[in-house]
């Protein structure tokens, strides 16, 4: 079963057409890797399919239940209250900036949205989190602050706040951008071990050799369109020119 469906999106930015005419799926267990210049629309498409953004048109579905849907008359209906809460909840974003709660422990950075949006049983959210720090390596950091931790501790703290939602699908906006190399290869490490567990996740890196080495499936965006769409095999040995523009490119560096 697809745990997400993009169907037709189109988004603007006042006149400006980012997203133009995009249809996407992914499968559970599956990892699809978004890749493409800056300015492509890679995160953008993130945001829509996670709400952040409005799409002008088209529709999303989280394990078949609509989310987002374009009228007869065109006009882009959204789902409410509980039944959006409950489509939200299949779903986890972790932020290139980290986005953590500066005056939050990192305890509770991890436990707040499961008591507060969730409701769920206090004791239960705080063995998870404990796991859940215990699995990236911060058990003794409960107590710091965002402000006491390395860029790349608090992304590994973003990422085990967006898994203590129990997420059915992952979303990494360029997770490693704003992390020197040295704390790159320590959040590759992480998403490498969540492909392992079979994660269900959307990555959106310029990572090129990590993209090859755990996506399923990579995409290829270009000026709001998908360029091309294949395995990592067939992406990194592509016929397409501005394909091959664009890894070569990448291949220099």
């Amino acid at each position: 079963m697809n745990i997400l469906e993009m169907n037709h999106i189109n988004k603007k930015f006042d006149k400006l057409e980012v997203i133009k005419d995009i249809s996407l799926s992914v499968s559970e267990g599956e990892i699809l890797s978004i890749i493409g210049p800056s300015g492509s629309g890679k995160s953008t498409i993130l945001r829509c399919a996670t709400m952040l953004e409005t799409i002008n048109g088209g529709e999303i579905k989280y394990l078949d239940k609509q989310a987002v849907r374009t009228d007869d008359n065109g006009n882009v209906v959204y789902a409410k209250g509980d039944k959006m809460k409950n489509i939200k909840s299949n779903f986890g974003l972790v932020f290139q900036n980290f986005n953590l709660f500066p005056h939050y422990s990192v305890l509770k950075n991890i436990m707040d949205a499961p008591l507060t949006v969730q409701k769920r049983d206090k004791k239960e959210v705080y063995e998870t989190a404990k796991d859940l720090l215990e699995k990236m390596g911060l058990s003794d950091k409960a107590d710091y602050y965002p402000c006491q931790l390395s860029g790349g501790q608090q992304q590994r703290v973003s990422i085990a706040r967006a898994l203590a939602m129990k997420p059915k699908i992952l979303f990494f906006d360029e997770p490693t951008s704003a992390l020197d190399p040295e704390l790159t290869l320590e959040i590759l490490k992480v998403i490498r071990g969540l492909a392992e567990e079979h994660m269900t996740m959307v990555i959106v890196t310029h990572e090129m050799n990590f993209a090859r080495e755990v996506s399923s499936r990579i995409i290829f965006m270009e000026k709001g369109v998908i360029v091309e769409e294949t395995t990592p095999e067939k992406m990194f040995n592509s016929d397409n020119q501005r394909t091959r523009e664009f890894l070569g490119r990448y291949s220099q560096l």
